[in-house]
């Protein structure tokens, strides 16, 4: 048996500060008639388009983190509010290609000033966003998110899986 930790563990603490962050950006951008996901998508669109990339759907569901379905379903929302521009790939008429359009470039770009006013409020204990502490967190973060999670069976479940066998 493990021993309990006396203060909150660093998982606790990454899903807190994933909610706080997440709460705070869905307010920031509901003003501009978006939510923390949906300004996920258009953020990285921007990103993608500035380089000259028109990306598919599964291709932003993979730079985004966010399931496939999620961005097909959020991306057809972001359609129907005349903010993305969703085409049929034509190398593979299976994929939907996204793109912004000129509405959904300005409100992407609003909502990208108010984020990073929030970023620089939350890296201020660091030093701010271009400190040293700030990028040494930043290292930290991707180093973990560069680690694959697959969850293994609990002994809960082997003890079920020989019973019911």
């Amino acid at each position: 048996m493990s021993e309990v930790s006396p203060g909150p563990t660093p998982g606790f603490l990454v899903w807190r500060l994933a909610n706080k962050w997440r709460v705070a950006v869905d307010r920031a951008v509901a003003p501009l008639g978006l939510t923390h996901a949906q300004y996920s998508l258009v953020a990285s669109l921007y990103g993608m388009q500035r380089v000259g990339e028109r990306p598919s759907q599964r291709r932003l569901a993979d730079h985004t983190g966010l399931e496939a379905l999620y961005v097909s379903k959020l991306a057809r929302a972001l359609e129907a509010a005349g903010l993305v521009e969703r085409t049929r790939d034509p190398r593979d008429p299976r994929a939907v290609q996204l793109a912004l359009t000129e509405q959904g470039r300005t409100v992407t770009r609003r909502a990208i000033a108010v984020v990073q006013e929030l970023l620089r409020q939350l890296l201020e204990p660091l030093g701010g966003p271009d400190a040293p502490r700030t990028r040494a967190f930043t290292e930290e973060l991707t180093a973990l998110l560069d680690v694959p999670l697959v969850p293994s069976p609990s002994t809960d479940d082997q003890s079920t899986r020989r019973e019911t066998s």
